[in-house]
């Protein structure tokens, strides 16, 4: 008996992945990451782009050791750059309001 008799079973089983076990964890994981890298949608709307930053998320967070800590390094530095920007845009503001 399967363990979760309600889960449809992956498509991907049918195909490209015949002969693998459809309940097995790492399977499923395989398969998963093929829809992940066979996905071609538009990446320069909205949409696209927060799934590009919640993809880069979901990474990092599988991702250990000296990965990981390229991950920490590329979020800060984009952090860096937003304060810095919001700085300067609020130094500019300030002045213009006071002159």
């Amino acid at each position: 008996m399967t363990e979760n008799p309600g889960a449809e079973r992956h498509p991907r089983f049918n195909d490209d992945l015949v002969g693998l076990d459809p309940n097995d964890p790492e399977a499923q994981a395989f398969a998963e990451h093929l829809d992940r890298m066979q996905r071609c949608d538009p990446a320069f709307t909205v949409e696209g782009s927060l799934r590009g930053v919640a993809e880069f998320a979901d990474g990092s967070n599988r991702a250990g050791g000296l990965r990981w800590w390229a991950a920490v390094l590329i979020v800060c530095l984009i952090l860096i750059g937003v304060l810095m920007s919001a700085w300067d845009t609020l130094g500019d503001l300030f002045a213009w309001l006071a002159g």
